[in-house]
């Protein structure tokens, strides 16, 4: 989701994209990923390759999360580093900050208390990655940054019914809901905690503009500033959907951090804010679910 909405925001600048399959190259392998940097010798790389999913995700595949997303950016800064990429964009994910951070949370939060447990693994992954930017800029000079995006939903999301994140679950329910005349639909936990949700083209053209406009080792937060609970996320999108039906809360799901809103202070303070609307990112979101819903059934 993240890298197509990347490479069509770099395609209107009249970017050449240098493009490869994960069959061809898998970034897990260092020697295909420092086979294939030496070759195309690329001038920018924005790391948006990662293993995804939400709580059951993480909590079902903790070694797949850890081990792959490790591998992945491992490999990509390092022969990114040897091969003189002129400057990379790591980027990371809200959830590298503490299960008790101040909120909103800042930059500053990062490593100052325990992780939320439910994501964990990922989240060190990511932290490691962040980690690595910084030794590299240190120790050789690379113009190496990171970027901590919040939640994000858009085209190209992954619409699991068990792995997705929490837009994609709550997205494809209430539209299954809807088309089997269905009265209620299931929320995992209690719809109380509070998100920050991002449009993926948003999260795009905040990259791009990352690239042009910051070079520092601190990590730096993306995201709208402003959050809701998910009670009210679901009620955005039962409106966006037509569905005129209730909700049931499973509380035996965790319901992971109480809250999570990035404070984003820092990159607005450099001219950037998020432009797309939870109403209008919604309706775009839907209307990409039902261009693409043969992809979907299953």
């Amino acid at each position: 989701m993240v890298g197509a909405a990347i490479v069509g925001r770099l395609e209107r600048e009249g970017c050449t994209i240098i493009r490869e399959s994960r069959d061809h190259v898998d970034l897990r392998r260092q020697g295909e990923v420092e086979a294939f940097v030496a070759a195309e010798r690329p001038d920018m790389v924005f790391v948006a390759a990662a293993k995804v999913g939400g709580i059951h995700a993480n909590s079902t595949f903790p070694a797949d999360f850890l081990y792959d997303n490790l591998m992945i950016e491992a490999n990509i800064i390092n022969a990114c580093a040897r091969g003189s990429v002129r400057k990379l964009l790591f980027l990371g994910s809200s959830c590298i900050y503490p299960r008790e951070a101040a909120q909103p949370i800042s930059e500053d939060a990062l490593l100052t208390g325990p992780l939320e447990p439910t994501n964990e693994w990922y989240a060190i992954a990511k932290i490691a990655g962040i980690k690595l930017c910084q030794a590299y800029r240190r120790q050789h000079g690379c113009d190496f940054i990171s970027a901590m995006p919040t939640n994000l939903y858009g085209p190209g999301d992954n619409f699991h019914p068990e792995n997705s994140h929490v837009p994609a679950a709550l997205l494809r329910r209430i539209h299954e809901a809807k088309q089997s005349g269905a009265r209620e639909v299931t929320i995992w936990g209690t719809g109380r905690p509070r998100r920050e949700f991002l449009y993926v083209d948003d999260l795009a053209e905040a990259c791009v503009f990352l690239m042009t406009h910051y070079s520092d080792e601190a990590p730096i937060n993306v995201g709208t500033g402003e959050d809701l609970t998910i009670t009210d996320f679901a009620t955005a999108i039962r409106e966006t959907v037509g569905y005129d039906g209730v909700f049931r809360y499973d509380s035996t799901r965790p319901d992971g951090m109480a809250r999570k809103v990035l404070d984003v202070s820092r990159i607005n303070g450099l001219g950037w804010r998020a432009r797309t609307s939870l109403r209008d990112g919604l309706a775009l979101y839907y209307q990409w679910f039902l261009d693409n819903l043969e992809r979907f059934r299953s």
